[in-house]
Parts: structure tokens; C-alpha cells; sequence
């Protein structure tokens, strides 16, 4: 058989290569020695490689085929791309798949298995990685499996938006969730009470960490599962999307030696992504960074982190105490939750340390009154506050189908005459978003605003101090959002409430 070096501008469809790959040929194997078959001519098959070290194996490949090797060299990021396509067309829920489920017996046996692979047997196991692959890559955070009567619904959260994707049968439910259990080392045989676990999963060279949760309900197991992409879940403050001058003012809090520094919002609004920003901002030889987290969601280089663990006695104040000890410069607390917490973190903060926190409330002035309600006295605040930044996360327009369209009533009172929306495509999968990006107000602590929280006034006059004093509100950080064709007025009042 003859080997030739061809050169050619680009590579097929996944769908036409899939046609070319020999019977009884993997793409997993494919991928594990960087060849692809991409152009059957005549006698002649025609096999991408990424490096000449692969020619042996294009051969191999053609021989097989009972045809002539022809070897075309392309990038190996190319090659690699076609592959996930490949993968892509394998991966869907297959109605053959969801059939054979209900053969399957022993679960307790099945191994982990990477989740990118076609040569996986037992139907169960096709289904669950068909689920993760399909929520990586939908950008979903969340996957909920959801047990009713008569079936089990899978819904992905993608850009903070719940949504259906698949309704599977109610015999599918126990081996699914069952399975879930096994690869996250959970109890499969425990139904009745709640547990946690994780998984580690490898999609070719991207390692995704995945939390899942399980709660008995009426109907069964319910399991969530929140996607950590290692990928791509660190950023850095540039990266946070913040206008420039929020970021100017956010740097400048963070370079304090000492005091407290608070992030509000609801779950889910990012304030773990901006910690981690904050933390990687700061992280240097000559400073000790030290954390406490429920749970550690990413690995910080030069930071020591530690797990919250309640049955060992490890909480967040018992964590802090201990934190203390270790000669911090720069403490992250994960909530402030009780009063001990919140008692030592102002302590430690009035110390000489640096501490960074979160708090649940709907804008950055609550904080102060959060704190006094949690048994903080006023004194201490403002002697140890140094900024409170209240975040939202509310989706981007899709840039492909946004439409200008008349400003509505809401808007109008803004002074605003139009504003956009996404029509909806395949690029956003009809929904007419494509990503999120922050809302960040900051709340800056001023002599002033300081003599105000010792002297106990109220939230709505340290708020109508923080406007005097410069302080954008997340609802003036949404219209800009608006006017300037970044996200729509209904996405804008769902984040940030009515205007």
C-alpha cells in the first residue's frame, strides 16, 4: 500500500466522516492515535493526521479498509474539533438507548467511565454520559432530574434559566438515579435519606467536576448536579465583564491591608466567581491566603483552602478560630451565617486582617442592617467595613439575531426611545440569549457613611447618602445594561426586580 502527503484547505462534515470510519473501528480509538478517515475516492482513502508520527496508524487504518493510504496533515486542534463533532452525533438520548435501559440489572458493578467515549455497553451508562455531555455542552450549570408519578423530567439550568430537555419514563428512573449514585460513591442502596457526592469526569482533556445532590421526595429520588468546568470557571477580575470604572473602584478596596469586604445576592449570582477573582488578584509569595468554603469549588494555586464539614466538627467559626492560628494575612469566609461567624470575621478584620465574605441580601446598603440583625453592633461596623459589592447575573442578547424594537412603557420613564431583543436562532437555541454577564453595585465606605451606621440610621438614608456620594444602583446598572443593546428590559426586571 502506498502512502502519499496531500495537502487540502479544510476538513469534511462530521456526518460524512462518520460514514467513512470502518466497521468495528472506535472513535475512541481514532482519537487516542489522531487520525481521522475524511475522503474515500476510488480505491484511495484519504486519513488526517496532526503529526508524520501518525502515519503507521493512517495505514494501519486503510489497510484495514482494504484501501491505498493517502495522509493529509492538518493542526491538531482541527482534528480534535472534528472528533468532538463526532462524538456529538453519538451523544444524543437515543430512543434505543432509553428501551435497553430496563434490561439492565446489577448496577452496584458498572465502573466510572470517561463520559466522551463511544465503546461504553450497558445502555444506563450511554444515557447518563449522553446527559452530561449534552449539559457541557449547552454552557448548563445545573442538571436537575426531577421524579414525578408517572416519569422523570431532566432539565438543564443554562444562563441562570431553567429549562425541560428530556421526559424519560418512570421505569428509567431507578437505574438513572441509581447510577448518578455510583459514579459519585454515594449509597445506592440508602433512598430516605438526603446525601451529597461528586464526580470527576473527563470530556477528552477538560476536567469537569460535578456536586450532586439527593433529596427524597413523594415520588422518588430527586438529584441535582451543578457543573464545575475547570476550564473555564476561573476568571479573573478583567474577565468579570465589570464597566471600568466598578473595577477601578473594586481594585482599589481589595488593596486595603485590613477590614471587611462583603458580596451580597442570591444564589447563584456569581459572588463564589468574583471571591475567586478577588483572591487570584491577590494571591502572592509574601502574602497568606487562607479560606473556609462550603464547598471548594475551584483550586486556588498559593491559597490554602479548607472544607467546611459539620460531622467533623469543622464550621465556619470553629474553622476560623483555627484560621487565626495560622498566621493569615487574607481570610475568605464562604457565608457569614451566624452571629459567631460574622462575630469573628469583624474581629478579625479590626486585627489586621483582610476579610472577604458573602451575604445574603437583596442589595449592598442591607448589609449593614443584616449584620446588626445578626448581633454585630453598629460601633464595629464602621469600624471595620470597607466596601459591600451587591451582584446580579442577567443574560446577554444573542448577538446574531438581536432586534431593535420601540422602548416600553418601564423603560420610557428612563428616557430610553428603543431597546433590543434576541428574535431567537440556533446559535441560542431559540431562546434569544447567549451568556450572562454582571450587574455590581458598590457600596464604599466614606467618613460620613461610617458616622451614619455608628449613629444607627436607617437603610434608606445610607442608601440616599451612598447615590450622593456616587453609588450606581443595580437598577441604574440594568437601564445602561439596556440602552446600550447588552440585554433586554424583561431580563432586566427578572434579575433585578421592578423598576
Amino acid at each position: 500500500m502506498e502512502t502519499t502527503i496531500a495537502s487540502t484547505n479544510r476538513l469534511p462534515a462530521a456526518e460524512l466522516v462518520m460514514e467513512l470510519i470502518p466497521r468495528g473501528v472506535s472513535i475512541d480509538a481514532l482519537r487516542e492515535k489522531g487520525i481521522l478517515p475524511i475522503e474515500l475516492r476510488g480505491g484511495t482513502l484519504t486519513v488526517a493526521v496532526s503529526s508524520l508520527s501518525s502515519l503507521p496508524d493512517a495505514q494501519l487504518l486503510a489497510v484495514g479498509a482494504g484501501k491505498t493510504a493517502q495522509v493529509t496533515i492538518f493542526p491538531e486542534n482541527q482534528i480534535n474539533g472534528l472528533i468532538r463533532s463526532l462524538y456529538d452525533l453519538k451523544s444524543g438520548v437515543a430512543e434505543d438507548t432509553l428501551n435497553a435501559i430496563e434490561s439492565v440489572d446489577d448496577l452496584s458493578q458498572l465502573a466510572r467511565q470517561e463520559v466522551l467515549s463511544d465503546t461504553v455497553d450497558a445502555p444506563v451508562i450511554r444515557l447518563v454520559n449522553g446527559v452530561l455531555l449534552e449539559a457541557v455542552k449547552d454552557r448548563a450549570t445545573d442538571i436537575h432530574l426531577e421524579p414525578f408519578e408517572d416519569k422523570l423530567l431532566v432539565r438543564y439550568r443554562v444562563d441562570g434559566v431553567l429549562g425541560d430537555r428530556y421526559e424519560l419514563t418512570k421505569g428509567h428512573q431507578s437505574p438513572v438515579t441509581s447510577r448518578i449514585k455510583v459514579m459519585a460513591k454515594m449509597d445506592i442502596a440508602e433512598r430516605f435519606v438526603p446525601q451529597d457526592g461528586r464526580i470527576g469526569i473527563a470530556l477528552g482533556d477538560r476536567a469537569i467536576d460535578i456536586r450532586v445532590s439527593s433529596l427524597p421526595t413523594q415520588h422518588g429520588e430527586r438529584m441535582v448536579m451543578r457543573i464545575l468546568d475547570k476550564a473555564r470557571g476561573l476568571l479573573t477580575l478583567e474577565d468579570l465583564g465589570m464597566a471600568a470604572e466598578e473595577q477601578a473602584k473594586l481594585e482599589n478596596l481589595i488593596r486595603y491591608p485590613h477590614g471587611m469586604i462583603l458580596l451580597t445576592g442570591p444564589t447563584g449570582s456569581g459572588k463564589s466567581t468574583t471571591l475567586y477573582a478577588i483572591l487570584q488578584a491577590l494571591a502572592r509569595p509574601e502574602v497568606n491566603i487562607i479560606t473556609v468554603e462550603d464547598p471548594i469549588e475551584y483550586d486556588l494555586p498559593g491559597v490554602g483552602q479548607v472544607q467546611e464539614n459539620e460531622k467533623a466538627g469543622v464550621t465556619f467559626a470553629s474553622a476560623l478560630r483555627s484560621i487565626l492560628r495560622q498566621d493569615p494575612d487574607i481570610i475568605m469566609i464562604g457565608e457569614m451565617r451566624d452571629f459567631e461567624t460574622a462575630h469573628i470575621g469583624v474581629q478579625s478584620s479590626l486585627t489586621g486582617h483582610l476579610v472577604l465574605s458573602t451575604l445574603h441580601t437583596n442589595d449592598s446598603v442591607s448589609a449593614v442592617s443584616r449584620l446588626v440583625d445578626m448581633g454585630i453592633a453598629p460601633y464595629l461596623i464602621s469600624g471595620c467595613l470597607l466596601g459591600v459589592v451587591a451582584q446580579r447575573l442577567v443574560r446577554k442578547i444573542c448577538p446574531r439575531c438581536r432586534k431593535e424594537k420601540p422602548a416600553s412603557a418601564a423603560m420610557r420613564r428612563y428616557g430610553l426611545e428603543r431597546e433590543f431583543e434576541g428574535e431567537g436562532c440556533e446559535f441560542c437555541n431559540g431562546s434569544g440569549y447567549r451568556g450572562r454577564f454582571g450587574l455590581y453595585e458598590q457600596f464604599d465606605m466614606t467618613p460620613d457613611i461610617a458616622d451614619a451606621i455608628s449613629r444607627g440610621v436607617s437603610s434608606v438614608e445610607l442608601k440616599g447618602m451612598a447615590r450622593s456620594n456616587g453609588m450606581r444602583s443595580l437598577i441604574d446598572l440594568g437601564v445602561a445594561s439596556v440602552a446600550a443593546g447588552e440585554t433586554t428590559a424583561f431580563e432586566m426586571i427578572r434579575v433585578v426586580g421592578e423598576v
